[in-house]
């Protein structure tokens, strides 16, 4: 497999999704290839047109003469050695090793989030990559940016969980073997790991100081999973999840 980064990006015009997808790879034109996916439509009188997806993808760089030494530029080294790991047991943007090797399951991830976001309407830039794991336990990280993005996520996120399963089941079935997607918008995901686990160790301090247990609001198996693990080896207080789905809830006891 050939070491490359792809970026999707869905804009009014080709000159546009050129400008944003540059923008964020921080390069220049002479360094990727374009790829258009889909023209888009103008619609009847300017109404009900389509937007128009381009694919960027960065060029090898150039091979080395026989006998030359070549030094890279920090920026043109940091992308051929990809981004230092992240910190945080949540990190989205935690890169396994072979993270930044695309292939074709990781096209087909990024071509069907882009099309769901393209029929929803929304204008963003999508990027996958392999996370922590081994085989089939390797989950694919999908980061999606772009602007007026609050829509996909939901009051509690839910919406983001929904699009998460279809985009999930649609990668699946094209792939033909089970695949588990983590998709995340803005770094939405990232914020609310790091405010569950303060709510966690604020709520575990407030049952140590009353003596009660104390019941949290309803949350995904997700949510409550980051719940479990941040109390988990706390001297004072032990969790316990109760109720039925979507209504299932965490508790908060104290121990003794």
């Amino acid at each position: 497999m050939v070491e490359r980064t792809t970026l999707e990006v869905i804009a009014p015009t080709v000159e546009q999704a050129l400008a944003q997808g540059l923008a964020q790879l921080g390069l220049t034109a002479d360094a990727v290839s374009v790829e258009v996916l889909d023209a888009g439509s103008r619609g009847l009188f300017g109404l009900g047109g389509r937007q128009v997806r381009v694919r960027l993808t960065v060029n090898p760089p150039p091979a080395a003469q026989p006998g030359t030494a070549t030094t890279a530029r920090p920026a043109e080294q940091a992308r051929m050695e990809g981004p230092a790991p992240a910190s945080g047991p949540g990190a989205l943007e935690a890169a396994a090793s072979p993270a930044q090797i695309h292939d074709a399951l990781l096209d087909t991830t990024e071509t069907i989030v882009s099309r769901l976001l393209f029929h929803l309407g929304l204008q963003a830039q999508v990027s996958a990559h392999y996370g922590e794991g081994q085989d089939e336990h390797q989950p694919i990280l999908v980061s999606v940016h772009g602007k007026d993005l609050g829509v996909l996520i939901g009051r509690r996120g839910e919406i983001l969980n929904a699009f998460q399963y279809v985009a999930s089941l649609m990668v699946g079935k094209a792939s033909g073997r089970f695949v588990r997607l983590v998709v995340d918008v803005e770094g939405h995901r990232e914020r609310r790991e790091r405010q569950l686990r303060q709510l966690a160790r604020r709520m575990a301090d407030q049952v140590m100081k009353t003596g009660r247990k104390l019941t949290l609001e309803p949350m995904s198996a997700a949510e409550r999973r980051i719940i479990h693990l941040e109390l988990r080896d706390h001297p004072a207080v032990t969790t316990q999840s109760s109720g039925e789905e979507p209504h299932r809830k965490v508790t908060i006891y104290p121990k003794g």
